[in-house]
């Protein structure tokens, strides 16, 4: 969430923004509640209405630190 809004941003939005999508529960909420990290997110870019360069930035980078 950094990359896609800045830091301080992004916390404000997973603690503040209420996601029907995560069962009417914050980001924080749903993955202390065992929500997947993937579903939080994919919720947040589609509530966030993120360009799909965004929305799948952070897989990305995740393949590249495994090479």
């Amino acid at each position: 969430m950094d990359h896609a809004f800045g830091a301080v941003y992004a916390k404000s939005l997973a603690a503040d923004l209420v996601i029907g999508a995560l069962g009417s529960r914050t980001a924080a909420e749903a993955l202390a509640a065992g929500v997947p990290p993937r579903q939080v997110w994919d919720a947040i870019c589609g509530v966030m209405e993120l360009p799909e360069a965004t929305r799948w930035a952070y897989r990305e980078e995740a393949k590249k630190r495994r090479r």
